[in-house]
């Protein structure tokens, strides 16, 4: 079923500020999206307070222009009540739709502010028919793709699609998945499932070769552009076309959102939006997987913006530059050390020009001689300030209505021994592993393993009261019946317990299948905790950047805790080139790792994370039940005792970090 294919397709554009506001309005927007102070994944805008929001929904409604609000982070427990007050504001401002990523989102909108429309953020991954599906099953209007997929996976999820599709096509790609990624989380804690990334995909990195030190960006995109899809879009019903840019000035919004405009209403005229595109002050474009190109999708450009030229002479607070471009007053400047990549905006307010070079002043101590100057950002002429006035909300939700939500959201009981959960990656280590160890064993296996498990059943037989499936967190359209297929295999096998990675992955399940979520399925406050519990989730293991604190702070005490894993800090459908040799390191000789599974590269720490020196503090909130990956690490006895002997004893495991579990996660 296709949903949409009758109505004319939405241009959504981002707004992040006053002037972006405007210019996506006069550039045509049909939509805009928009993000509060809080709760939403591009922290780093200005964003707004709920009073600036409903002027702004007021103002856009008078011009038939929708609005919707991005509640797309991942909620910790101790941000519920304020998350509750949000909630309570937006029911009075409506909104045309909330754009959530956390299922206890999902669940307090459902129960208590259902007159709120739901949209799926691209933050939750849904990336197959049946991430739709279970979309739908739960009264989600419209999902928000992966940006990962191929023109052909799109045409066929679309064509079974009973709910709206929206896409992102134009501007940034994430190199990981949208909603999986953890490295800026492990280098620091500022974590992108909370708007706060510090995009560690732009960096160099270096990596020995047959030459020496290779430096490189590795992982760095090129912008997404996918204007010259619009036809196909048009026929397969999709129903938005998205702008990425909420950190963008407002001259890219309207230029994006006029060149978009003129590309869908008048087809013909597409060489006039190519041309407005050519000056978006992006960086070099990419249809990525709905394209051609993807193999060259990666950018070695070190910035945004167009280099205009070089500083010349930096002293006295006036700094000179050459530049083989006319600039105006009133644009962006960006400043290079193309040493360590470091780079300054300036707004250049009063430029003077004489004997060939632009001067402005600055900051010399910070901008030296020799750095490159790139052209970020055009001089505008929209309105900088909105009118508030006469917009009245009730800020506050009672304090009753608070407490009797907090009090629904209780868990009780708390397990009465201690448990622990192994994931396996490969056969190899049933070798070394003694069953009394483990209270379970989840299988994450690739599809040639699984031939393996079907093809020597008796290997597993002192095993299987212990076992369970995992399916991956990308399962491309064309292998869900794979999976599926797969899934009755193993319960007919007698294996009839499963740890989903995506909560739509319950679809390919046998209806008598135990069902638990893995730490993919983030359940960071009480309310996902509920949610979880009221879809039937048997076991679920907390989110490897979670902390102690939040964990503390909930009433849940029957998730699993991780003591021992090597996180996946990219999960990427995008190849990278590396040489042979897969580790690599950043400036601070930090090592990583690469691997491939399934056609996935997944980057990890050469170190482990362990926290199994915590286990009786656990145990003492009332936490017993544990997990411990091995996957990545050469199957031995002596690995997998050094972690048992290391648990049992609440000991440290030398060279391995704590991730973010005493800092909190920000």
């Amino acid at each position: 079923m296709r949903v949409n294919n009758l109505k004319a397709i939405e241009l959504l554009s981002p707004v992040g500020n006053v002037e972006s506001f405007y210019a996506a309005l006069d550039g045509g927007a049909d939509a805009i999206y928009l993000g509060l102070k809080n709760f939403n994944a591009r922290n780093r805008a200005m964003n707004f307070t709920a009073w600036q929001v409903a002027a702004m929904v007021k103002e856009a409604r008078k011009r038939n222009c929708k609005s919707y609000i991005t509640l797309n982070t991942v909620i910790r427990n101790f941000e519920l009540t304020d998350l509750l007050h949000t909630l309570f504001q937006l029911t009075q401002i409506q909104p045309d739709a909330i754009i959530i990523q956390d299922f206890g989102v999902l669940y307090l909108i459902k129960k208590y502010f259902s007159n709120l429309e739901i949209h799926a953020s691209t933050q939750m991954a849904i990336h197959n028919s049946d991430g739709l599906q279970y979309a739908r099953l739960q009264g989600i209007k419209r999902a928000v793709l992966a940006r990962e997929l191929t023109l052909n996976e799109l045409k066929s999820i679309s064509a079974k699609s009973n709910i709206e599709i929206e896409l992102f096509v134009h501007g940034a790609l994430c190199y990981s998945f949208s909603g999986m990624c953890l490295f800026s989380s492990y280098l620091g804690g500022a974590s992108a499932n909370r708007g706060m990334c510090t995009q560690p995909c732009r960096r160099l990195y270096k990596q020995k070769d047959e030459k020496g030190k290779k430096e490189a960006y590795f992982f760095s995109l090129k912008d997404n552009q996918l204007i010259d899809h619009i036809a196909e879009f048009k026929s397969m019903g999709i129903a938005s076309l998205k702008i990425e840019g909420r950190l963008k000035p407002g001259e890219y919004v309207h230029r994006v959102t006029k060149a978009y405009r003129v590309a869908i209403d008048a087809p013909e005229k597409i060489d006039e939006a190519h041309r407005l595109l050519e000056n978006d002050l992006g960086r070099e474009k990419t249809s990525y997987f709905l394209g051609k190109d993807v193999a060259t999708a990666i950018t070695q450009a070190a910035t945004t913006g167009i280099l205009v030229g070089k500083v010349t002479q930096s002293v006295n607070g006036i700094i000179s530059f050459t530049s083989n471009l006319i600039l105006d007053n009133g644009c962006r400047l960006r400043f290079r050390n193309p040493q360590n990549d470091k780079q300054i905006d300036i707004k250049a307010d009063v430029l003077t020009y004489a004997a060939g070079q632009y001067s402005i002043e600055g900051d010399t101590k910070e901008i030296k001689q020799t750095y490159e100057v790139y052209l970020a950002g055009n001089k505008l002429n929209m309105p900088k300030k909105l009118n508030t006035d006469g917009i009245k909300l009730n800020e506050f939700m009672s304090s009753s209505k608070i407490s009797n939500i907090s009090s629904s959201l209780k868990m009780k009981g708390n397990p009465q021994k201690r448990e622990v959960f192994l994931r396996i990656d490969s056969f190899c280590w049933l070798e070394w592993i003694d069953p009394k160890d483990f209270t379970g064993i989840i299988l994450q296996l690739r599809s040639t393993e699984w031939d393996e498990l079907f093809n020597n059943k008796g290997r597993i037989a002192k095993f299987r009261h212990l076992l369970h499936a995992e399916f991956p967190k990308f399962i491309p359209e064309k292998k869900l019946q794979y999976y599926r297929d797969l899934a009755k295999k193993l319960f007919d096998t007698g294996i009839n317990s499963f740890f989903v990675s995506h909560l739509s992955q319950k679809l390919l399940l046998p209806a008598q299948a135990k069902v638990s979520a893995n730490e993919n399925v983030y359940a960071f406050n009480d309310a996902a905790v509920r949610f979880l519990k009221e879809e039937g989730i048997q076991h679920f293991i907390y989110p490897l950047e979670n902390d102690i604190a939040n964990l503390g702070r909930g009433t849940d005490r029957n998730g699993i805790v991780p003591l021992f894993f090597f996180p996946s800090l990219f999960y990427s459908r995008m190849p990278v080139k590396l040489t042979k040799d897969q580790y690599f390191s950043d400036k601070n000789n930090e090592r990583y790792a690469k691997h491939v599974r399934d056609g996935m590269t997944i980057i990890t720490s050469e170190k482990p994370v362990s926290t199994t020196q915590y286990r009786e503090k656990l145990e003492r909130f009332g936490f017993k039940r544990f997990f411990v990956d091995v996957s990545f690490l050469n199957p031995s006895k002596e690995n997998i005792d050094l972690i048992i002997n290391s648990i049992k004893e609440s000991a440290s495991i030398k060279d391995s970090s704590v991730f973010n579990f005493k800092r909190e996660l920000k």
